[in-house]
């Protein structure tokens, strides 16, 4: 189940309120001795992050499926670019990155001892998620707030604390496996995933490439919202170039005219984090940097987004 983006402010007493988590969502199944921990898009992430298997291991419950965040926390803050040096390794122990610690945070309940729970109201599935699971080592219970005094006094408080926004969920709301209006994501910061649809060429001693060129759907269309030269280290810049050569066309992919001289096209298939100060009356960001690739979204699903404090 997905949340909308949403602007608004005023919710009523029949909505609670979580913390919105800045990392990569994962849906976790055991039945018995065999568990499985995917990404929404399905792919496996076992050999990624062992210690969460090891831990859903460790359950006294043998059959259920849950819901959560992995995330790599940094001085009480989600941090997805810390998280970014986990999230493509499939032997962290052997690449040196077992001390990038994660966390699991669990926020809903799909399935318990052979029994269907996706069909119980919201309130019902968390009571029940923070009865069936144990929340040690680096299980978390992603708690929730009531609409008291108010989103807006919920929302000021999460961006004070440096979190990334809220998500308000309808109490009573159903487990649907699509994005609902039940779920609302309400935002802190000027961040959000784009379309990576061209690159262009380095210059200097710059390895790599020099930006990337980015957009967002928009009514079918994919819109240009402008290119992004910062947030890379070396090595990214001369990864990210192999696997961008294999998806180079030799037309843009934008539904508007782009400008820029040294231009590569490339098929519209790779999503990017990326963090930025605002949005131009012309639609472009400003001062956009690079944070991470995410392989956890389909760039089909990529649209503008808005900060909730707007």
């Amino acid at each position: 189940m997905l949340a909308v983006p949403g602007r608004r402010r005023s919710f009523g007493t029949e909505w609670v309120f979580e913390r919105k988590l800045d990392g990569v969502r994962a849906i976790a199944f055991r039945d018995g001795d065999d568990i499985r921990l995917t990404s929404r898009t399905g792919r496996p992430l076992e050999r990624t992050y062992p210690e969460i298997v090891q831990a859903l291991a460790r359950q006294p419950l043998e059959h259920f499926v849950v819901d959560g965040e992995i995330v790599a926390m940094n001085r009480g803050r989600t941090d997805f670019a810390r998280l970014q040096r986990r999230m493509h390794i499939t032997d962290p122990v052997a690449a040196g990155l077992s001390s990038i610690r994660v966390t699991y945070y669990l926020f809903d309940l799909l399935h318990l001892g052979g029994y269907d729970t996706t069909v119980l109201p919201l309130r019902s599935r968390k009571s029940l998620l923070r009865r069936a699971v144990e929340f040690t080592g680096p299980l978390r219970y992603n708690a929730h707030r009531n609409a008291d005094p108010g989103a807006r006094d919920l929302l000021d408080d999460a961006c004070r604390r440096g979190w990334e926004g809220l998500v308000a969920k309808r109490a009573d709301s159903r487990y649907q496996q699509r994005r609902s209006p039940d779920w609302v994501k309400l935002k802190c910061t000027a961040a959000q995933e784009l379309v990576i649809a061209g690159f262009t060429e380095p210059s200097g001693s710059r390895l790599g490439f020099g930006a990337l060129l980015l957009g967002y759907y928009e009514g079918g269309r994919l819109r240009y919202a402008g290119k992004a030269g910062t947030g890379y280290d070396d090595a990214t810049l001369v990864g990210l170039r192999r696997r961008l050569d294999t998806l180079e066309q030799p037309h843009p992919a934008f539904d508007e005219p782009v400008a820029e001289r040294t231009a590569h096209w490339v098929r519209p298939e790779l999503v990017a984090r990326i963090d930025f100060t605002e949005w131009t009356a012309d639609g472009r960001l400003r001062h956009p940097r690079f944070v991470g690739l995410r392989d956890d979204k389909k760039a089909a699903e990529v649209i503008r987004e808005y900060p909730a404090s707007a």
